[in-house]
Order: C-alpha cells, then structure tokens, then sequence
C-alpha cells in the first residue's frame, strides 16, 4: 500500500509576549489554550483526533511536571483514550513530535492526528532557565564554568566560522536587526513592541556583550507559549470533502539527523568538509530531496535563529551561498521579504520567541500559512513552497520540512 501524503488542516500559535506564571497560568491553561484553539481553526472537532503527539524539551526542570502526553486529555475530555506521546529532543522537540504524527499517518495507523508543542520557561529566574536550557548540552563534558551555555555554543560556532572564513560581525547584527523587524509585523510575536535601535551602532550598554562577539540582541529570548497543528491523511481528505475545498498545506519532504552531543565532536568530525556542520546540510537535503525541488523552488524558510550564528549556519547549509559565505545572501538583501529567499519572515527565535518545546511545531505552521495565503502582515507574496529548518542543541538533532500549496484543480 502506497505512503499517504500529510495535510496540515490548520493550526494555532499563542500570544510570545505573554508570562503565563504571572497570569496565574499552568501547562493545563496553555495546552487547554493550544488544543481548543488548533481545533477550531482545523474545523475539526477533538472526536475526529486519533492520536496525540506533544513536544515539550524541559518541563520538569521549569514546572516540575512531567508526563505531558497525557495533558491534552487532561483538558480536553474527548481525547480520553487516545494514545498520546511526549517528545524531547531540546530545541527540536516539536518537530520531532511533528515527525512521529506523520510516521503514524504514512503508515495508515491513523488519519487524524493533533500535534502541540508547549513550554513554560517564565516560571524561575533567567540565570536559573540558563542552567536548565543547558541541559541540552553535554552535561559534564562542556561549556563546564559557564554562566550561560547556549550563547558560548553559538560564539564557538561563529569563532569556527572565523577560524575558516572569515567573520563580520556586522553581518550578525544585520541578520537580528531584520528578525526584530519583521517581527513587528507578527501579532503574535514576544518582541513586536520592543523598540531595538539600530543595531549597527547601538552603544554597548544598550546592547552588552553576552559571550565573545554575541550581544544581548544576538539572542532569543526566554519565552512562555506553544503551537499546535491539526494533520491527516489522503483518506481522512477524502472522507471529509469540505476540508479538502480549504486547500491545506501539504508535507512535501522532510529531513532528520542526529548527531553527537559535543560540539567539539561535531567540529572535528567537519574538519575535512567545507560545511561547519554538514549533518545539518544532509537534513536540508532530505528534506528537499523527498520532495522533489531544489533551493530554486522553494519561496521562503523559518530557520532556527536561536542565536545569529544558528541563522548565519543556515544560510549557507540551505545552499543559498557557497559554505562561509553567507555575508553575501546578507548584504544582498537575499533574505527580506521580496529578496531571493525571505528568511523568518514571522520574527523567528529572535524576533518571534522561542518556547523551546513548541518552536518546530510553530514552524510548521507558519510555513503552513505562507503557503495558504493566511500569513497575514508577514506573508511572502506568492509563496507555494517553504521550508524550515530547526535545531535542538548544538544542531545535535536537526530536523528539516518542506510544505507546499495544494496543487491546482
């Protein structure tokens, strides 16, 4: 029996800039929030769900609670029995929960499934979610004495681009200052009010050094919020005809790696290979292999911008540039909307936020919109096809989609 292919019904994304722990919130009030709210805009009511799928990275360590499958049921009655399964894999978390609905669909185990993607990080101080965040790393093996792991990773990252390339700075602050600006056209982005400056010539105490070359707004922010997406099946499309009259979006191609935990593992193993990190290359390329394009057809992508470096990574990973040249895409204006390839066009990590748990399930769905038209202030005019490309660690586990229109009736 021929794979089915995966529709993305629709979706919803809660507001970043919210702090649920000040409203009084739980991860019962946001997943309730995700459930209700992804149902709705699917128009699919929770009865029709045949199984559940939720990314979360660090719930424990921010809530004390664990067992997160069980929480959409817990707050919504009809999913009672469903099977339902929690996904970890740190920053990609969500698109690995994404990646395990669609095995179920391709496999026919199921139609319909609910995947959502939830964090909750505003509960402790930031030098305490720093500490938490950072057991994504190699606990023990690096970045040992560190006040904030992530940004030395991605300074680490940069400073092997330096070593080989060469690296302007300039080029990374470019790379915030356009994530910051879109990000205003987002209404549900953590920094639409923010006013940044520009930040070429912000003076350092409105933007001081974080770690080596990586200032403040080099940085995603600690984020509370999550995503959910609604996916199904040829056969479910077929069964419900006035579905498949929205023309959803379509799961065209999708790319998984996975590598060591060290970054310095993964930088001596590329030391021969002109990518920094050609694992996350080879996800890219699965990706776009499965569905049958190349870079040239593909109108837009939603990048992991954790910090600018994972974003500089991605520029040329994607083939967009020649590997460490990057700077060009940047200067050329090749990721604005309207340039060569828009690039995080709804604010990313940066801009946007980034509830670790959730950020691959709210790829998916922006990517979704783009291609639907239902993008809103930030649609890429014309899109019909756009990647994502999302990072959990030191792009240890790398996950790669690709979502098209409905094709023409």
């Amino acid at each position: 029996m021929a794979a089915s292919d995966v529709w993305v019904l629709g979706g919803y994304q809660s507001d970043f800039a919210r702090n649920l722990n000040r409203e009084g919130a739980d991860f019962a009030d946001l997943v309730a929030e995700l459930v209700a709210g992804t149902l709705a805009d699917a128009a699919v009511p929770a009865t029709e769900i045949d199984v559940v799928h939720v990314g979360n990275a660090f719930g424990q360590l921010f809530t004390g609670q664990g067992q997160l499958g069980a929480m959409p049921a817990t707050v919504e009655p009809a999913l009672w029995g469903r099977p339902a399964s929690r996904h970890e894999a740190a920053c990609a978390s969500g698109s690995v929960a994404v990646l395990a609905a669609v095995a179920d669909l391709r496999a026919g185990n199921y139609d319909c499934a609910l995947v959502i993607g939830a964090e909750l990080e505003k509960t402790v101080s930031g030098e305490q979610a720093a500490v938490n965040l950072g057991a994504a790393a190699w606990v023990g093996h690096e970045a040992e004495q560190v006040r904030f792991v992530w940004p030395r990773m991605f300074e680490l990252v940069a400073a092997e681009y330096d070593r080989r390339y060469g690296l302007d700075e300039t080029h990374l602050r470019a790379i915030a200052q356009l994530n910051f600006a879109n990000a205003k056209r987002n209404p549900n982005a953590q920094t639409r009010g923010w006013h940044v400056g520009d930040l070429a010539t912000l003076e350092d105490a409105d933007n001081p050094v974080v770690d080596g070359r990586l200032r403040r707004y080099d940085c995603s922010q600690v984020t509370d919020g999550g995503a959910g997406v609604v996916l199904v099946s040829d056969g479910y499309l077929r069964a419900h005809p006035h579905l498949s009259a929205r023309r959803p979006a379509r799961i065209e191609g999708w790319g998984h790696t996975t590598a060591g935990l060290g970054l310095a593992q993964k930088l001596a193993r590329s030391a021969e290979d002109p990518y920094v990190l050609p694992h996350v290359r080879q996800a890219v390329r699965q990706a776009f292999d499965r569905a049958g394009t190349d870079l040239d057809g593909v109108h837009g992508l939603e990048t992991h911008d954790c910090f600018t470096p994972s974003e500089y990574l991605a520029i040329d990973h994607i083939g967009l540039t020649g590997p460490g040249e990057s700077w060009k895409a940047i200067e050329n204006g090749d990721l604005e909307i309207g340039g060569r390839l828009p690039v995080n066009p709804s604010g990313g990590l940066i801009g946007g936020g980034h509830p670790v748990g959730a950020t691959g399930v709210r790829m998916l769905l922006d990517a979704s919109r783009q291609v639907t038209d239902r993008a809103g202030e930030y649609q890429v005019p014309g899109a019909r096809r756009f990647a994502t490309l999302n990072i959990g660690g030191s792009t240890t586990t790398t996950v790669s989609f690709v979502v098209g229109a409905a094709p023409d009736s």
